[in-house]
C-alpha cells in the first residue's frame, strides 16, 4: 500500500485524541504521523509548498497520500477511507460540497482550543508507537 502521513498540530487536544484514535483503528500502521511543529512535519510542508503558523492558528490538519494533499474536511474523509471499515463508510460525505463540509470542519477546528485545550509543548508519542512517526 502507498504511503500516507498525517500532520497534526501537536498541542491540540483534539488533534492528539485523533491521532490516537487512529492509531488504535489502524493496527496495520498504514498511517504515518508528524506533528506540524515538528522538523519533520515542517519539511514535508515545504516539500509541498505550504506553510503553516506554529502557534496553532491554523485550522486544518494535512494528510499526504500518493503524494497528494488533502486538508480540512477532505482530510479527514480520506483518512476515514484508509481506515476501512465502518469508519470508511464516512467517506460518503465526499459527495457533500467542500463549501459545505469546510465549514463545519472550520467551526470544530477554530473552536478546538477553547472547547478540547491544549498543551504547552507537543503530545509525544510512547517508544512503542515511535515508529509510526516522522522525525
Amino acid at each position: 500500500m502507498t504511503e500516507a502521513i498525517l500532520l497534526f498540530d501537536g498541542i491540540c487536544n483534539l488533534c492528539t485524541g485523533a491521532v490516537q484514535f487512529i492509531i488504535t483503528h489502524d493496527p496495520e500502521a498504514r498511517i504515518r504521523f508528524a506533528s506540524l511543529q515538528s522538523a519533520a512535519g515542517q519539511t514535508l510542508l515545504a516539500q509541498h509548498g505550504l506553510v503553516q503558523r506554529l502557534d496553532g492558528s491554523d485550522d486544518t490538519v494535512i494528510y499526504i497520500e500518493d503524494g497528494r494533499v488533502y486538508t480540512h474536511s477532505s482530510a479527514a474523509l480520506h483518512v476515514a477511507r484508509r481506515l476501512g471499515g465502518a469508519l470508511g463508510l464516512a467517506y460518503g460525505l465526499i459527495v457533500v460540497p467542500r463549501f459545505i463540509r469546510d465549514f463545519a470542519y472550520r467551526v470544530i477546528a477554530r473552536n478546538r482550543y477553547r472547547w478540547f485545550g491544549k498543551k504547552q509543548v507537543c503530545w509525544l508519542p510512547t517508544p512503542a508507537l515511535q515508529a509510526r512517526f516522522l522525525s
